[in-house]
């Protein structure tokens, strides 16, 4: 059991070493000037907002669609996919007062979600970008031109990845902690891949691609839950980059209880596992650039859950009397270092964005045993009904994220 231990420590280490790697180049990228310039010519963007039932945001949504301001063509096109509530009704609205809006029925068809939306969407527009909104997002008027500038102006990328941040960050704690999780992926993970290795992610939203890419790729891939990693993985596979671009932003809803946040979660963990599944049989998924984001993966959504898991169970049997004398000191000081490192990064990411309140301090202190202990349920109960989706030979289909009307914070 010690050797076992042992060796479980040896790869915690080197996950610690990684991620306080990607830590300080992250904060290092933040505090680099960008290079990139005014244009004198702007390409043509269609904006794609995939919605289902999203009446109760998306008059806020359209009307921040109005607010983009961008010398280039432009036109927004609301993908709606068989709403039963007033979204159309709100839609024609705004198409029959703005021009740029464009309403679109999207037919019945399977499988259910977001990537055969998107792909429809691509079918009916002919622009030379497009751009993923979410349909409770709230853009920056600058967003757009941020991203089509950073998109034009880096070798070899073939768009570019904005900075999704939450409106309703001061509801409750829960709020607060997605918040500050979301600022650690981005202004440290995100930003510390982009000046270590040279690559982005896809953010599922605030994302800018070249139509002829996906053009390329034949599509977003219909049975990803998690289609913005998984397109991710694909074009990094063929050489492309995506540029991160802080400056642009959006503000979208996040769930406001612990029950909307847990399916939201399990259909993100559902949609990495079918990518883990995926990884491991795409040879392309291991060469060059593209093994960052393989190995990111495994990190993230295999090695740091399970071995979470393994660290409470020994803490555990440790409370009930169970001891493993040989690695107690190592092991403690381990225990210690993950949480040293765990809290760095979120501290850094407040300090960055200027949100370090005492409170979100405080939160941010307790995250480790607290919001990061979540991941483990999530883990079982994406594990659990991707299984009993395999056994039933059954498509998961997509789960829509309840929403609430909020304000601006």
């Amino acid at each position: 059991m010690n050797l076992l231990l042992n060796g479980i420590m040896a790869i915690f280490w080197l996950m610690l070493i990684y991620y306080s790697f990607l830590t300080v180049a992250g904060i290092v990228d933040r505090f680099s000037k960008s290079k990139v310039k005014t244009m004198t010519d702007y390409p043509s963007v269609a904006i794609l907002i995939p919605a289902h039932n999203e009446g109760i945001v998306m008059r806020q949504t359209l009307e921040a669609m109005m607010t983009i301001d961008y010398a280039g063509q432009l036109d927004v096109f609301l993908l709606d996919d068989q709403s039963i509530d007033d979204t159309k009704t709100i839609a024609l609205e705004f198409t029959q007062m703005f021009s740029r809006i464009h309403y679109i029925p999207v037919p019945k068809g399977e499988p259910i979600g977001k990537s055969r939306v998107l792909n429809y969407g691509l079918k009916i527009t002919d622009s030379e970008y497009f751009l993923i909104y979410d349909a409770d997002n709230q853009p920056k008027p600058d967003a757009v031109t941020k991203l089509v500038e950073a998109a034009f102006q880096t070798e070899g990328a073939c768009g570019a990845v904005g900075v999704v941040k939450t409106i309703n960050a001061n509801t409750n704690i829960l709020t607060r902690m997605i918040a500050i999780e979301f600022q650690v992926f981005q202004l440290i993970m995100q930003s510390g891949r982009w000046k270590a290795f040279n690559t982005g992610s896809l953010a599922g939203t605030n994302m800018l691609l070249k139509r002829s890419v996906i053009e390329e790729l034949g599509g977003y891939d219909p049975y990803a839950l998690a289609e913005d990693a998984e397109l991710t993985m694909r074009i990094t596979a063929l050489g492309y980059k995506l540029p991160v671009v802080y400056e642009s932003e959006t503000w979208e809803q996040e769930p406001e209880n612990l029950k909307v946040y847990m399916k939201q979660r399990t259909r993100w963990m559902l949609g990495n596992i079918y990518l883990l599944e995926k990884a491991f049989v795409t040879k392309e998924f291991w060469k060059g650039r593209t093994l960052v984001h393989s190995l990111q993966h495994i990190l993230t959504y295999l090695l740091f859950i399970f071995l979470l898991l393994i660290s409470d169970t020994v803490l555990i049997l440790g409370l009930f009397g169970y001891a493993f004398d040989e690695v107690s000191t190592p092991l403690i000081m381990f225990w210690f270092m993950t949480y040293l490192v765990y809290t760095i990064q979120i501290l850094a990411a407040q300090e960055l964005e200027k949100t370090a309140t005492p409170l979100n301090v405080l939160i941010g202190l307790i995250m480790y045993f607290t919001y990061a202990q979540l991941f483990v349920v999530l883990l079982f109960r994406g594990v659990f009904a991707y299984v009993k989706s395999k056994l039933n030979n059954e498509v998961i289909v997509w789960d829509k994220t309840k929403r609430v009307k909020v304000e601006q914070s």
